[in-house]
């Protein structure tokens, strides 16, 4: 992969750590209202750290293959999961050469 490197795996790491840090010392273990809240942050934060890693995926899919990626930044925003699916089926379509005639 192109994209990926052990600096930018490392930062990332790096932020999750410390946003999940964040999030678990301002957390309120004592009421079911802090548990609800803390659940809803780790999924967000998972959630977001999920489409970062699909789109650096995206990157490195569309490099290898000579595409511009970043037409598809927004709706990748907008709705990551069919966005996805349309990019793959994208990639894969077969390139008719020019007829000779």
């Amino acid at each position: 992969m192109f994209v990926w490197s052990k600096r930018l795996v490392v930062t990332l790491l790096g932020l999750f750590l410390l946003t999940l840090g964040g999030l678990l010392l301002t957390a309120v273990p004592d009421s079911a209202n802090g548990l609800t809240i803390s659940t809803t942050h780790w999924m967000a934060l998972n959630g977001v750290g999920l489409s970062i890693w699909v789109f650096v995926w995206m990157i490195d899919q569309a490099r290898m293959r000579g595409k511009n990626v970043w037409l598809w930044f927004v709706p990748f925003v907008l709705a990551p999961l069919p966005t996805t699916m349309l990019f793959i089926v994208f990639l894969q379509r077969r390139i008719q050469p020019p007829s000779r005639g």
